[in-house]
């Protein structure tokens, strides 16, 4: 499971259900128990976490299904 914190990093939608959103980068502004907010130049998109996966820093990457908790609880263990 990824126990990091994911506000202020860079992230990338590699994967999902929805083919809309694959590509879409930017650093992560918020993040609630299912979505992510993805700041890209002069927009913030909401994405969902599950059904996706996506790349962190442009290294690790997590499926969004195992981030499904609010950043506290995850942080927590």
């Amino acid at each position: 499971m990824f126990t990091k914190e994911l506000i202020g990093h860079m992230i990338e939608v590699i994967e999902a259900r929805n083919q809309d959103i694959i590509g879409i980068q930017g650093k992560v502004v918020n993040e609630t128990k299912y979505t992510l907010q993805i700041k890209q130049k002069n927009d913030i998109k909401t994405i969902m976490k599950r059904n996706t996966t996506f790349r962190v820093d442009g290294k690790n990457i997590i499926s969004g299904s195992t981030i499904l908790k609010r950043p506290e609880e995850r942080l927590k263990g």
